[in-house]
């Protein structure tokens, strides 16, 4: 018998890892899709970012749901949910019904919220980086060995069977079944927590006052920021790289094409697992790396890592610019290294700052990230840029300022109460106000 934190672990992570295959199963496809539907290439970069829209305000909504009904039946719903819209797209007939239907099924990208509350229900905090990387690593592998790799070859061109002669209507249907299946399971098999203590825990957080006090803390509005530039990016490049590799070097096989785009998500999903357990390294051993932020370590990991994708992009645009694409790749390669081990770094954070209300603040991080998908592929895809290769250092200059908030809230001083001190909202209403008689000092 599977140990009860394995088991959920387990089942979050083939949530995730399935939800990030529908979600970007549409990348793989562009060609096909926009061949039907009679698109250009500008227009693909609009339905990349439409395919992401829904997901920043479903990330932020479901996260106190999470917390408030448990982890199980909150996959279970969202997995039907995004089955069910997943297989009317594979019959769509119109762009518009395309479109609306593939922006609900691009709701699977919330599973990962569910699974980082749930995660954080079974784990101990120092062991935490390392469960959240498992789960979130694996899981985002979805997006790099399921939806571009493992879906163009089995369902390549000239895919035909009982149901299709298209090969993305076949995967969008047989994707959505697999959801459908996973859903129930899901609900039968999950555990909401460890103990019951911590499941009364996470459902007494949960009102909208509790949620604007926690959202506006220092410490979620810098890990939000940062995850913007990291996993915003990894969502970004990964509905947009297919469409790079092939018009930026005139790429035109999908199987090649997929599988140069695949190397970016692979790094960034499979390695994430490693950026977590260094933060949980580097905190036991109390490891001072960066002198800046003494004492905070945690910080200190998470704030190398973020420089990394900043540098690793400018060099991206620098290997584009020399029109040599296996250099193109190489240098993608190390911009999903630095999404990994950064996003590993954030999500190791996230439940160890905020342990009665990881859900709602998973949420709030994962939610305001997600962001960065949708804004910076209409960056990489502007008309008013001299070529594709440009985008890249352009979004890399829009990640400075998130640099410089998260030097200034990861300084000590700062750092040490930045799950107290915030913006906006002062008052704690899970701490009840103290009653002060009339002459009392």
């Amino acid at each position: 018998m599977i140990a009860g934190k394995w088991k959920n672990l387990l089942l979050a992570t083939a949530m995730f890892n399935l939800g990030f295959v529908i979600w970007f199963s549409f990348a793989p496809f562009t060609g096909e899709i926009a061949d039907e539907f009679g698109l250009s290439v500008a227009q693909l970069g609009v339905v990349s970012s439409a395919a992401v829209i829904a997901v920043p305000l479903g990330r932020i909504v479901i996260g106190p749901i999470t917390d408030k009904f448990g982890a199980p039946l909150t996959a279970g719903v969202t997995l039907v949910t995004v089955g069910i819209f997943s297989i009317i797209s594979a019959f769509a007939t119109t762009y518009e019904v395309f479109t609306v239907s593939r922006v609900i099924a691009s709701l699977a990208g919330i599973t990962f919220v569910i699974g980082i509350q749930h995660v954080a229900q079974w784990f101990e905090e120092e062991n935490l980086g390392l469960a959240e990387g498992i789960f979130a690593g694996v899981g985002n592998a979805g997006a790099g060995l399921g939806a571009y790799f493992t879906l163009p070859r089995l369902f390549g061109e000239g895919y035909s069977d009982a149901l299709f002669a298209s090969n993305w209507r076949a995967a969008f249907f047989y994707t959505g079944v697999v959801a459908i299946v996973l859903g129930i399971v899901y609900v039968v098999f999950g555990e909401a927590a460890k103990t019951d203590e911590r499941r009364q825990a996470a459902k007494q957080g949960v009102t909208f006052k509790q949620w604007l006090y926690v959202a506006t803390r220092h410490g979620a509005v810098v890990l939000s920021a940062a995850y913007i530039m990291t996993f915003g990016l990894e969502v970004a490049m990964n509905g947009w790289l297919g469409t790079y590799y092939r018009e930026g070097f005139g790429q035109g096989d999908i199987v090649i094409a997929a599988t140069f785009a695949a190397t970016f998500s692979i790094a960034a999903g499979l390695l994430r697992p490693l950026g977590g357990y260094i933060s949980d390294v580097v905190a036991r051993k109390e490891m001072e790396i960066l002198p800046w932020f003494d004492g905070r370590h945690r910080e200190q990991w998470t704030f190398a890592t973020m420089a990394f994708v900043v540098l690793a992009l400018f060099g991206m645009t620098a290997a584009g610019l020399t029109g040599n694409i296996y250099l193109a790749v190489a240098a993608g390669f190390l911009v999903g290294v630095g999404c990994a081990f950064s996003e590993g770094a954030i999500f190791a954070q996230v439940p160890a700052m905020f342990p009665n209300n990881s859900g709602t603040v998973a949420g709030v991080v994962g939610g305001i990230g997600t962001v960065g998908g949708s804004v910076y592929p209409l960056l990489f895809a502007a008309p008013f840029l001299p070529n594709l290769h440009v985008g890249y250092a352009i979004v890399a200059l829009t990640m400075i300022p998130i640099l410089a908030l998260t030097a200034w809230v990861f300084q000590p001083h700062i750092a040490e109460n930045a799950t107290e001190d915030g913006w906006i909202v002062n008052d704690d209403p899970a701490v009840p106000a103290r009653n002060v008689a009339p002459g009392d000092d």
